[in-house]
């Protein structure tokens, strides 16, 4: 599974979508694998866009990984995208969320990546 076809996938059930995630993320830490980040995706959805970059970019950098170019290049969000929604949690993702998410203006807790 690539990240391009994961987001096929979280675009096409959006009820669903941090499943699709989360199952990237399983798969990318079971088995570390650059050709899964190699294929960019279209810019299509800025927040869904941001938080794929984000997340690649993190894990490139657990498994010691050079992030392709592209990830590099996908935009902030306009606005701060909470990925959690919930009011009483954004000021503590204000606070934990990492700098590769927190430079794209996405804000998560700091354990969002370690539910898997």
């Amino acid at each position: 599974m690539t990240l391009a076809q994961t987001k096929l996938q979280m675009l096409a059930d959006p009820k669903n979508q941090m499943v699709y995630l989360m199952d990237f993320v399983q798969e990318f830490r079971r088995a570390p694998n650059l050709e899964m980040l190699l294929e960019p995706f279209e810019l299509t959805h800025p927040k869904l866009d941001a938080l794929l970059a984000s997340t690649a970019e993190t894990l490139c950098a657990e498994a010691a990984l050079t992030p392709p170019q592209w990830i590099y290049d996908v935009p902030p969000t306009k606005y701060p995208y909470f990925v959690a929604g919930l009011e009483n949690l954004k000021a503590i993702a204000l606070v934990e969320s990492p700098m590769r998410f927190r430079k794209r203006n996405v804000f998560v807790l700091k354990n969002f990546l370690d539910r898997v």
